[in-house]
C-alpha cells in the first residue's frame, strides 16, 4: 500500500533517543514511506543514533545550530548526497538550567541570548539554508509547547523562546509561500516525558497536570505528533501553511 510520503526526502533536526518526539516523526514519515536523513549536534550524539539506528539505513549529517556557517555547510552536504530535499522537521530547543529554573524576572542575558538562539533562531537559519534545496511545495514544520501562549508553570524562558518561534513560523510561512512555495507550520505537541522535559524543574509535575487537562486522560505520544507531522509533510497538507497545529489531546480547549 503507497504512502503518503512515497518519494519525498525530510530532513529531521533533534532526534536524542527513542523517547524523542523527533523519534516519533521519524518513525511515522518512514511508515508513509520517506526517506528520511537525521543530523546530529556532535560525535557523541552521532554515537547514540548509531545505536539506535544499527538495522536502519538513514544518512546523517553534523549540524551544529549554533553558527550559521555549520548549518550553511551542512545543506550543502546533503544536497551534494541525496539532491533537492522535500520537507524539514526543526525539533532543537535549549535553556542551561539556571536560565531554566530561575523564573524570567531573574533571567541573565547571555542565558537569554543562548536560549533564543538555540530555541528560536535557529529555525530561521535552517529554513533559510534547507528552502535553498528544497522543491516548490515543500514543507517545513517546527515543534512548540503551548507555554509559548500561556504562563506555564516552571517552563520560565523556554515559554519565551517558543513565542518568538511562533512569530517566526508566521513570518517565514508568508516569505516563503512567495517564493518557493514553501509551507511553513509548528506543532503544539502535549508534554511528553523526553530528554528536554526532564530538564524543567518539577517536570513530573508538569507532566501530570498535563495529563490532567487532555479530554480522554491520556498523554499524546511521540508517534502522535508524528502522524501529524506526516500529514504535514505531505500533499494533503498543500493549503496549510503559517499554522499552530495542537496536538495534546485537547489540553489547549482547557489551559
Amino acid at each position: 500500500m503507497a504512502g503518503i510520503l512515497d518519494g519525498k526526502k525530510i530532513v529531521i533536526m533533534g532526534v536524542a533517543n527513542k523517547k524523542s518526539i523527533a523519534w516519533g516523526c521519524a518513525q511515522a514519515l518512514m511508515d508513509q514511506g520517506a526517506e528520511i536523513i537525521l543530523t546530529y549536534q556532535n560525535e557523541r550524539m552521532k554515537r547514540s543514533l548509531d545505536k539506535m539506528l544499527a538495522d536502519v539505513d538513514v544518512k546523517m549529517f553534523e549540524c551544529d545550530v549554533a553558527e550559521d556557517a555549520n548549518v550553511e555547510k551542512t545543506f550543502n552536504e546533503i544536497h551534494n548526497a541525496v539532491g533537492n530535499i522535500d520537507g524539514l522537521i526543526h525539533a532543537i530547543a535549549f535553556a542551561d538550567k539556571d536560565t531554566l529554573e530561575g523564573g524570567v524576572k531573574n533571567v541573565k542575558k547571555d542565558g537569554f541570548n543562548l536560549a533564543q538562539d538555540i530555541s528560536a533562531y535557529s529555525f530561521i537559519s535552517v529554513s533559510r539554508y534547507a528552502s535553498a534545496i528544497m522543491n516548490r511545495g515543500g514543507s517545513i514544520t517546527t515543534l512548540t509547547y503551548i507555554g509559548a501562549v500561556r504562563a506555564i508553570p516552571n517552563y520560565n524562558m523556554m515559554g519565551v523562546a517558543k513565542a518568538a518561534l511562533e512569530a517566526e513560523v508566521r513570518y517565514l510561512a508568508a516569505e516563503l509561500g512567495k517564493e518557493s512555495d514553501i509551507r511553513v507550520n509548528a506543532i503544539s505537541a502535549g508534554a511528553i516525558k523526553t530528554l528536554a522535559v526532564t530538564g524543567i524543574k518539577h517536570h513530573g509535575d508538569l507532566l501530570k497536570m498535563s495529563e490532567g487537562f487532555t479530554v480522554n486522560g491520556k498523554s499524546v505520544t511521540p508517534m502522535d505528533v508524528g502522524k501529524s507531522a506526516a500529514f504535514l509533510m505531505s500533499d494533503l497538507a498543500s493549503g496549510v501553511t503559517g499554522d499552530i497545529i495542537y496536538v495534546d489531546n485537547g489540553v489547549h480547549l482547557i489551559v
